[in-house]
């Protein structure tokens, strides 16, 4: 019964060896290195092998390593095939200092400053309150509940958006496509935290930018299919999106000369939002493994109707 890990080999190692620590009787192996296939019951991939059925046909579990898994081609994926990603402390610890910062940079006209201080003008400008700046984001999963949790703490007013309804504390919460609308009216700073689907794909586009008020501020920590880049554009040149952060884009890297690389008013960062952490990682697949073998259901487990 052996565990393979088919992804960055480097972090592969010290999967290696917490999962060693962790489960000693378990064979653990490191892509390419798969030894008997037909003992293979465990797979961690960020991108599965396509003959994953014929070549493993024992396996039980596959495990995303990333959050997502609309990278996945689940037609190749056997249907009964049990697809985790990954929800590790150590995703949502980095997501929400990345949003934080993010957030907090637009909120304190960071990039206004960094313009003076590079023509050597000292020039102050009002300070305007958290209170003052309302806060929106899509997706209310794992990480979007934990990054509204973090803002929500300096006096942000804070609202969420997802497909069904949802209820958290000290936050407005929207759903549908009539909640859709009421959230970006309301919202000065927009952050994208929504899974990839067919739904999502595109959703940061023109229409949904006229619909937030002139000079609102885009996050996109999502993915890079859900943004529209030329409507992203043709809003910044306009002036009805005032800044945008993007740490995700669709083709990545982006190819050289690509406007946003250039944009004055786009800050841009190649998908680090927030990485897994392999000590947290393992303790999450651990504990997987172990609510499987009880028969509980198993955190992450990827509703393929849903595509997340």
């Amino acid at each position: 019964m052996t565990f393979l890990y088919k992804a960055d080999p480097v972090r592969g190692a010290a999967w290696a060896e917490l999962m060693g620590r962790a489960m000693p009787e378990m064979p653990f192996r490191i892509w390419p290195d798969i030894g008997d296939p037909l003992a293979v019951r465990f797979l961690a991939a960020w991108q599965p092998p396509v003959d994953l059925g014929t070549q493993f046909p024992h396996l039980e579990i596959l495990f995303a390593t990333g959050a997502g898994t609309d990278h996945f081609d689940f037609s190749a994926i056997p249907p009964s095939l049990p697809v985790v990603r990954m929800v590790e402390s150590g995703i949502v610890q980095g997501m929400v200092e990345y949003v934080t910062l993010a957030v907090l940079s637009q909120h304190r006209d960071w990039r206004t400053y960094q313009e003076q201080q590079r023509a050597q003008t000292w020039q102050s400008h009002r300070v305007y309150p958290a209170a003052s700046r309302r806060v929106g984001v899509l997706g209310l999963g794992t990480l979007g509940r934990a990054v509204l949790e973090q803002l929500r703490s300096f006096g942000f007013p804070c609202a969420g958006w997802s497909r069904s309804p949802q209820q958290l504390n000290g936050v407005e919460c929207h759903h549908g496509a009539e909640g859709l609308q009421a959230l970006l009216a309301r919202t000065d700073i927009l952050i994208c935290l929504l899974p990839l689907t067919d739904s999502t794909r595109g959703i940061l586009c023109q229409r949904l930018f006229d619909q937030l008020p002139r000079g609102a501020t885009v996050i996109n920590v999502g993915r890079g299919g859900h943004l529209v880049q030329d409507d992203l554009l043709r809003a910044l040149d306009a002036g009805q999106i005032g800044n945008a952060v993007l740490d995700v884009c669709d083709p990545e890297p982006l190819p050289p000369g690509h406007p946003f690389w250039t944009h004055p008013k786009v800050v841009l960062t190649p998908h680090i939002a927030s990485m897994t952490q392999p000590e947290t990682a393992v303790e999450a697949v651990v504990e997987n493994l172990r609510r499987y073998r009880q028969g509980l259901p198993m955190v992450g487990l990827v509703d393929r109707s849903l595509g997340y």
